[in-house]
């Protein structure tokens, strides 16, 4: 009897701890690994965001080159169109 409460008042301590009564340096450790965990959480959330804002980058100016392209190509053909005008050329 004495065996079944020695194994049943171990259990009693492991519960114990686990309900919050750590060792210190045990609680200590825990509380780095979590901080690291978040750390690491923050660091792939950060790494996400730039990945996103380098790509969305890239996009828009590759966007505005080529609205660059059509407008400097109708500035040309706006040009040569007030040119003939001028002349009195007909545009047909």
């Amino acid at each position: 009897m004495s065996t079944t409460w020695r194994q049943g008042r171990a259990g009693n301590t492991t519960r114990e701890k686990m309900a919050g009564q750590e060792d210190p340096v045990q609680r200590e450790i825990h509380q780095d690994w979590a901080n690291r965990e978040y750390i690491e959480v923050i660091t792939s959330s950060i790494k996400k965001i730039a990945d996103f804002l380098n790509s969305f980058d890239m996009s828009c100016r590759s966007r505005l080159a080529t609205l660059n392209e059509k407008l400097t190509a109708l500035e040309r053909r706006i040009e040569y169109i007030e040119a003939r005008v001028t002349k009195g050329e007909t545009l047909t």
